[in-house]
């Protein structure tokens, strides 16, 4: 995946362009309002560190839809024969306009584009919006992981098989 690359999915022009360190401090406190974040009680100084830090195998994007920020995107590549969806969070006046499918679609070429035989994702169980989401645009669920990111909840696992060739 690279940078400022657009997709025509939404009626909106949306864009996906590096992450920056004052795209990271918006998104992490607005985020931290919202659920997931907020049930799990990210703050928005953690998700906004989390936004703006550098790992290797892990790219970070902010979205953009007609010149505003509207979002993130973090994709860790080369896990499990494909790419992981580690983070997808778009802010609320912004949903219901097609910038997470065009996410999604921008992701997939992407692994796609870089031989990815799978996408993978997480929800988390209470999220039921974010689960029919994923299921609506071909991920099936794999399992449950209980007590990842915090006791007494658990996180589904979704893959999406990618044709090869």
């Amino acid at each position: 995946m690279t940078g400022a690359d657009t997709l025509p999915v939404s009626p909106r022009a949306v864009t996906f362009e590096p992450m920056t360190a004052e795209a990271a401090q918006s998104l992490g406190a607005a985020l931290a309002q919202i659920d997931p974040w907020a049930r799990y009680e990210y703050t928005g100084e953690t998700l906004a560190a989390f936004l703006a830090g550098e790992e290797p195998g892990a790219q970070r994007f902010q979205i953009i839809v007609d010149g505003v920020l509207a979002g993130a995107i973090v994709i860790r590549s080369n896990w499990l024969r494909g790419s992981y969806l580690q983070f997808l969070g778009i802010l609320p006046a912004f949903h219901r306009q097609g910038v997470g499918r065009s996410a999604l679609l921008w992701f997939e070429r992407g692994s796609e584009a870089s031989g990815a035989r799978n996408l993978w994702v997480v929800a988390s169980d209470f999220n039921a919006g974010a689960q029919a989401f994923y299921e609506r645009h071909g991920f099936a669920r794999i399992g449950i992981i209980d007590g990842l990111v915090a006791d007494g909840a658990g996180e589904i696992l979704f893959r999406k098989r990618l044709t090869i060739g």
